[in-house]
């Protein structure tokens, strides 16, 4: 087999300690080495001399948790990096170890056999760390919210029912009365905001519990928690809004993508995929990465699964979240494709093929520097007006009536 990279090394990370395995490949034959390092500024400083001495060219490492990423920060520029999914590159049961692994995947690496993750540059990082922190910040916020709900529950404090929000102006309101030692159920009611569709009398009624006082103080903290939450939220808005401020061209067009939204689902699209898609060879290749596209699984002319693969959760929650809000889009391309895929598929699978085809059209957005331009909620119906038209004539037969079709006259 051929030899790709010469002067290769490969790294086995650990949280203190990692193995590298130095792979040279010259006229005299191959040379190996291994050596372990710690992981503090100063040694990762003394690896990269070390390699640097060496002649190393490219170096390969394990995408292991996050213990990766100073490693890369450390070496970034002075060498070729690959991140290597660990799935990909498993060790045989029974021979593992550090400097096997490292052995292992240098050797790997040297042939062109180990395929490269997708690593985001400095300015795409930093806005995915911030979009990340922000949804696990809105996620503590509702954990929080459902614990409040439990609290009114046990209670007997049927709030949940009557209003959709409790974190809004009326329920809010409501729950700091009751934080501050109001049990008055006409009082209470009186606090709610004009514009609440609930009954009075109803409103009353649910909220003839009891709190004890323990119930008290867990509902206060668990409502400062959440107010300290959207505070830091409001903060990370900010932040994200500094940082998308160089690609604002691209966030206006896409924006127009149905199912984007400026402030939240656009920075965070960004924040995962980036803004270089030579990245990615094709829009095959994005889909596959984001695992919105179905596995090839057969064996002996058998099909034995279709499901999409486990992993990129992330982008693919964050995808498959915008094609629910891209199919309420009235006469839209996406509502019609849903709706067409979910008779025969069902709505799990159609939801799955819409978010494909935003990703898709984001990433030629993005790669073409083009402006979105929706297809229509007829274009199936134009795209074959024959089958459509057979079909309607079938459907008016079931029901019961004398169908006569005629080509209109322009």
């Amino acid at each position: 087999m051929d030899v790709v990279y010469p002067r290769c090394a490969a790294l086995d990370l650990g949280k203190d300690l990692l193995v590298v395995a130095v792979r040279i490949h010259d006229v005299s034959g191959v040379t190996r080495e291994s050596r372990t390092y710690g992981t503090t500024t100063s040694q990762l400083a003394g690896l990269r001399g070390w390699l640097i001495s060496h002649g190393v060219t490219h170096v390969v490492m394990e995408a292991t948790g996050s213990y990766w990423k100073s490693v890369w920060r450390a070496l970034e520029g002075h060498f070729e990096l690959t991140l290597a999914n660990p799935a990909q590159i498993r060790s045989f049961p029974g021979r593992k170890s550090d400097v096997r692994d490292a052995a292992r995947i240098v050797d790997l690496h040297a042939h062109g056999l180990v395929r490269g993750s997708f690593v985001p540059p400095g300015e795409i990082d930093a806005l995915r760390e911030l979009t990340r922190t922000r949804k696990q910040f809105v996620r503590e916020m509702n954990r929080h919210t459902q614990r409040i709900q439990k609290i009114l529950d046990v209670a007997n404090l049927k709030l949940t029912g009557l209003i959709a929000d409790i974190l809004g102006v009326s329920g809010r309101t409501i729950l700091k009365a009751l934080i501050g030692g109001e049990s008055n159920p006409e009082k209470l009611a009186a606090l709610a905001h004009g514009r609440l569709r609930a009954d009075r009398g109803q409103l009353i009624e649910a909220l003839r519990g009891r709190l004890t006082e323990q119930q008290r103080g867990l509902l206060g903290m668990h409502l400062q928690l959440i107010e300290a939450l959207e505070a830091s939220i409001t903060r990370l808005d900010e932040q994200i809004a500094k940082v998308v401020q160089p690609f604002r061209p691209l966030v206006d067009r896409l924006q127009h993508v149905p199912g984007l939204s400026e402030n939240v689902s656009i920075p965070t699209l960004l924040g995962e995929i980036g803004v270089d898609m030579t990245k990615f060879p094709t829009a095959g290749s994005i889909r596959s990465w984001a695992r919105l596209c179905p596995r090839n699984d057969e064996s002996a002319g058998k099909i034995l699964s279709r499901r999409t693969l486990k992993g990129a959760n992330w982008i693919k929650t964050l995808m498959i979240q915008v094609a629910w809000t891209a199919v309420r889009t009235k006469d839209s391309y996406f509502r019609a494709q849903f709706l067409r895929l979910s008779r025969t598929a069902g709505k799990k699978k159609a939801i799955v093929a819409v978010a494909a085809s935003i990703l898709t059209v984001v990433y030629h957005m993005i790669r073409n520097g083009s402006a979105y331009k929706d297809l229509g909620g007829n274009y199936f119906d134009r795209r074959n007006r024959d089958q459509a038209a057979r079909r309607l004539v079938t459907r008016l037969q079931r029901l019961g009536y004398n169908v006569q079709v005629t080509e209109a006259v322009a």
